[in-house]
């Protein structure tokens, strides 16, 4: 799957610079231009990025600002003319800091970095998740902890500020945004959706667009139809 980009920066000159240079990393996807702190902070209320080439010096909400309200999951690449800001933005998840004008070698520097970054993460996450006996775990629920095995999940449905957790013989809500989930489960479950987690095993079929468990049907979003098929070719006789 493709890391998600996007770009808050004030200059326009500077966004067609860095969206130029975006295209370049074909692993890569620019999913927003924004030219302010509050723009980014409305995008980020209904989508989510994991990589965010961040200004510094913009008004109202500058990039330290808005750095601090970024979940820790995303990784920041600051882009601005000033060096002197070098040493506090690695008090937040910076990833790198890049000095404009960007080169185009700098910034495939920056690439490579960012994608190692990536790589360990998800190698982590799946030893951490295959762990023996890591086969359940606790979801809060309004004021009880909930224990749920992972095979009794069918489908995670992402619901504005809450997660619908769809088991099978029980559904429950829980304040977590879905990307926060997906980073913990194992690789039975498959993102197939900007809404959707589901898990691979509860899959009765996939038809016209559509994944069915039992009768439920449940739309794959374009951008995770390859990664999904990809999934399904591997189980494929």
């Amino acid at each position: 799957m493709k890391l998600r980009c996007m770009i808050v920066d004030d200059e326009p000159k500077a966004v067609s610079l860095l969206e130029a240079l975006i295209a370049e990393a074909t692993e890569w996807q620019l999913v927003a231009k924004c030219y302010s702190g509050l723009e980014a902070i409305s995008f980020l209320k209904n989508n989510e990025a994991d990589i965010v080439f961040l200004d510094i010096n913009m008004p109202l909400i500058n990039g330290m600002d808005l750095a601090a309200l970024l979940p820790p999951e995303t990784g920041i690449l600051f882009t601005t003319a000033h060096s002197e800001y070098a040493a506090e933005s690695y008090s937040y998840h910076t990833i790198d800091y890049l000095l404009k004008p960007i080169t185009l070698r700098r910034f495939l520097a920056a690439v490579q970095k960012t994608e190692e970054h990536f790589k360990v993460k998800r190698i982590t996450a799946k030893e951490e998740n295959e762990s023996p006996g890591d086969d359940y775990f606790f979801i809060k629920s309004g004021k009880e902890h909930r224990k749920i095995l992972l095979n009794d999940i069918l489908f995670f449905e992402s619901q504005k500020e809450y997660v619908r957790v769809v088991a099978s013989t029980f559904s429950l809500l829980t304040y977590r945004r879905l990307k926060d989930i997906e980073v913990q489960l194992s690789t039975d479950f498959a993102r197939v959706h900007q809404s959707y987690i589901v898990n691979m095993r509860q899959m009765t079929r996939i038809q016209d667009n559509h994944i069915y468990i039992g009768e439920t049907k449940i739309p794959i979003g374009e951008k995770y139809r390859d990664s999904l098929m990809e999934l399904v070719r591997k189980k494929t006789f």
